[in-house]
């Protein structure tokens, strides 16, 4: 069960917003609340779970150009990886990033990006990431995203969004292209 208080009519202090399933715009309808939040004057992090510094990602030039603090701390996909290790120590790690600044109080709002696969990997257990999103600072909303999110992590999100995915251009050979998908 979430923070928000919906019966009541009151606002609630923050919220939890989940992005799942196998469908396209998980991660750019998180990228879009992240956009809103700054246009707000809220203080925004993201922190990404998959995608390695490689990756030269027009959310991530928006964030820099807005001044929007963000960290990639994967090291590509789990297919692309030449060392399964060090691909779960970077994923834990981020992790450790993401937990320390749900606590912190520093931020309205943090975008967990691919969350989903560090839980789904055993990278870091789902347990941690529930009692971390419970606990996390009053008024830190949080956005996760990223496909098969546990039943655990849907049960403790205010909002939860399944994209699904009925055609894809990349099923018929086509390769993700700049400005659609990165």
């Amino acid at each position: 069960m979430g923070r928000a208080i919906t019966q009541s009519g009151r606002r609630a202090p923050s919220l939890v917003l989940l992005n799942t399933g196998h469908g396209k715009g998980k991660s750019s309808a998180a990228f879009g609340v992240m956009a809103r939040g700054w246009a707000r004057g809220w203080r925004v992090g993201v922190v990404q779970f998959i995608k390695g510094g490689k990756w030269k990602t027009g959310e991530r030039k928006l964030a820099d150009h807005l001044g929007i603090e963000w960290h990639t701390l994967g090291d590509g996909f789990t297919w692309e990886s030449t060392d399964l290790d060090e691909t779960a120590a970077k994923g834990r790690h981020a992790w450790e990033v993401a937990a320390a600044k749900l606590a912190s109080g520093d931020y309205d709002l943090l975008i967990l990006d691919e969350v989903t696969y560090a839980m789904k990997y055993g990278w870091v257990p789902v347990a941690e990431v529930v009692a971390a999103i419970t606990g996390r600072a009053v008024a830190t909303n949080v956005v996760l995203t990223g496909r098969d999110a546990p039943q655990e992590i849907v049960a403790v999100a205010d909002t939860v969004t399944e994209m699904v995915k009925v055609k894809h251009a990349f099923d018929h050979g086509i390769t993700a292209k700049k400005g659609i998908e990165y």
